[in-house]
């Protein structure tokens, strides 16, 4: 399959799933148990979906005392979903060519097409087929009936061959296959080096030996290569704040490590992912995770603390370092070394860089990537913590990609953008107001959302009303520039209701180096 099918393949399965999840909307449990399969299913994480992973984590059911054979819950509502979804195919999703089904015995999705020519033809009773009349075949009708024989399967041949075909080619059922090919949907994604050098880009979940794992952003993460030096581990905690990706921080790498990476010369641009979860199996938990780490022999992390970096545990710490090029050597040397503690990395990604500059970063408060009209690729909702995602698609005018901000993070929530802690930043807010208006859900006009945006603390946007500025479903973008990172190399994006929601639709992050 090519990489433009894969990543139709994805899309429309995300496009389905969020379907049916709307449909369950009377059913807040069946909604919210079949969003936590396909959460799970398209963030690569669907061996956490078991009986116990589903009545703990998704239904508060007390780890301590739950036990299978005493509580069904996970079983009974898989069997209300799974016959909703028959019901769903019968009725008004009868018409869907991509639909969702949960084998019995397993809380996996698996997505199957769907076309009108896997429908039986059915006679009906009042034109019955005609039946040749039966003779007697001896040796004086042998030799006839071979040729009428003869004729029948060379007159029909290319009508079954071509039949056959088509229903070879119809009849795909598609499962989730942790080595399958992923669509290329990286943000410059240029292909694949020479055999002498890594692959670029390159992405390793630290500590994990299994086969490739697709994330939601449609890359693949390739098992871990490249190391010397300490253990892989398994994070004990399933729960990972402000990331869409948390298959990325389920395992890692402790210790005194290092990884060599071989690369062909030129700029690349270097992701590191953390996580500070407690406990960590077999980690000394007394002191923080404070260690160092260089690049090429240069520091460029000191006294690292993953918690402190993060602002909290189990919460996702993404790392950005610009302009990264190999050593003489022809490799890049990414070296981790301990201080009050032993250091520790889920994920490494090695990406083709730009010249002083870092890559853009799109962000869509949508559930899948979208490329827009010029080609650029933005990621699905990422880096966020509280709010909530409106769950209808709106059409939107006043831009050239009306899908492309017609979903909505509203209520009081915060972004932390990852960017490198060299340079200034040009900040793009894309903004629409769904709900309020004359002819909308929610009436009323002009002062019926103000809230405030604020960027590392300072005062972007003072009392902002998207319906006062240009009214209800149109874009309106607020851009902004010479923006400085943290200490942590962070844009802390804070949005403050301040008459009802605060609501955001999709951010863009230029560096502005040149």
């Amino acid at each position: 399959m090519s990489d433009s099918a894969v990543t139709s393949t994805f899309q429309e399965e995300r496009a389905e799933l969020e379907n049916v999840a709307e449909s369950l909307v009377r059913s807040p449990r069946l909604e919210k148990l079949l969003r936590f399969m396909g959460e799970k299913y398209f963030g690569g994480d669907q061996d956490q979906l078991k009986e116990y992973n589903i009545a703990v984590d998704l239904f508060g059911r007390p780890a301590s005392r739950f036990h299978p054979s005493n509580d069904a819950i996970a079983r009974v509502e898989a069997h209300r979903l799974r016959k909703r979804l028959k019901e769903y195919y019968e009725t008004e999703g009868r018409d869907h060519a991509v639909r969702i089904s949960i084998p019995v015995g397993s809380y996996v999705p698996v997505f199957s097409r769907h076309t009108a020519i896997e429908h039986s033809v059915i006679v009906p009773p009042e034109a019955p087929v005609p039946q040749p009349p039966v003779a007697e075949i001896g040796p004086a009708t042998l030799k006839p009936a071979r040729h009428a024989l003869l004729f029948w399967v060379l007159a029909t041949a290319p009508i079954l061959l071509g039949l056959s075909a088509l229903l070879f080619r119809v009849h795909v059922v598609h499962t989730s296959q942790p080595a399958a090919a992923s669509p290329k949907l990286a943000r410059t994604d240029t292909g694949v080096l020479s055999t002498a050098s890594a692959p670029v880009p390159l992405r390793m979940i630290a500590g994990y030996t299994g086969p490739t794992r697709l994330d939601s952003f449609g890359n693949q993460w390739l098992s871990d290569q490249y190391f010397s030096g300490g253990r892989p581990i398994a994070r004990q905690t399933v729960t990972t704040l402000r990331t869409n990706r948390a298959m990325l921080f389920r395992q890692g790498r402790n210790g005194e490590f290092s990884y060599n990476i071989p690369l062909r010369p030129g700029t690349y641009e270097l992701h590191l992912y953390f996580v500070a979860s407690h406990p960590l199996q077999e980690v000394d938990t007394e002191h923080s995770d404070s260690f160092s780490v260089f690049i090429n022999d240069k520091l460029v992390l000191s006294n690292f603390d993953i918690e402190s970096d993060a602002l909290g545990t189990d919460t996702a710490d993404e790392r950005v370092f610009k302009d990264v090029h190999p050593a003489p050597d022809g490799k890049l040397h990414v070296r981790f070394q301990g201080e009050q503690s032993l250091p520790f990395l889920n994920a490494i990604e090695v990406l083709p860089g730009i010249t002083n500059e870092q890559l853009p970063i799109r962000v869509a408060v949508q559930p899948t990537p979208y490329t827009d009209h010029a080609g650029n690729f933005w990621e699905p909702d990422d880096y966020y913590a509280g709010g909530r995602v409106s769950r209808a698609l709106h059409t939107v005018s006043s831009t050239s990609d009306p899908s492309l901000f017609s979903y909505e993070r509203y209520g009081h929530f915060t972004y932390a953008i990852p960017v490198d802690q060299h340079g200034t930043y040009t900040l793009m807010l894309h903004f629409t107001e769904f709900y309020f208006g004359p002819n909308s859900p929610g009436g009323g006009g002009n002062g019926s959302r103000i809230f405030n945006v604020m960027c590392n603390g300072v005062l972007l946007l003072k009392h902002f009303d998207i319906y006062g500025e240009a009214g209800a479903l149109h874009s309106v973008t607020k851009t902004f520039h010479h923006l400085e990172p943290t200490a942590q190399g962070k844009l802390n994006l804070t949005f403050e209701p301040v008459v009802n929601n605060a609501t955001i639709s999709g951010i863009e992050v230029l560096d502005e180096s040149q």
